[in-house]
């Protein structure tokens, strides 16, 4: 598998996750917690095809390292368990900058620029994110 496969499939999730995430309200009642804010069969059906992509391409290469950490995203992606998955895809992309970094892996230019955009749109994800809440909370 190549790095800028790699790369591309690991941008698929992240796109996917923020799909689903622009889908959800900014806050969710307790009561819709523990199942109501499951994602459709039909997103984790492509969420874990893609995830399955990438675990076949990379068995076998250094790049199947990350494999545990998709499944762990999968995972919490059927259950609805959004800050989970996407801090597990955040673990995903801290394993290819460090593979890339040992010389585990050759990345072409512009996929360190790739993986950084990929970060800063999974924080985008992450709760406490909003410009309107910078400061909240400072002089307490």
């Amino acid at each position: 598998m190549e790095t800028t496969e790699a790369l591309d499939i690991v941008g698929s999730l992240v796109s996917q996750l923020k799909r689903y995430s622009a889908k959800l309200p900014a806050v969710v009642p307790l009561a819709g917690v523990p199942s109501g804010m499951r994602p459709s069969p039909e997103l984790v059906e492509t969420f874990e095809q893609t995830v399955s992509r990438f675990r076949r391409q990379a068995t076998g290469t250094k790049l199947g390292r990350v494999n545990d950490v998709l499944i762990e995203t999968l995972e919490a992606f059927e259950s609805g368990l959004m800050l989970k998955s996407v801090q597990a895809l955040l673990m995903a992309v801290d394993h290819l900058e460090l593979m890339q970094r040992e010389g585990a892996v050759t990345m072409l230019p512009g996929a360190e620029a790739r993986l950084r955009e990929y970060r800063h749109a999974l924080h985008k994800i992450l709760p406490g994110n909003k410009p309107e809440l910078e400061g909240a909370g400072k002089w307490m």
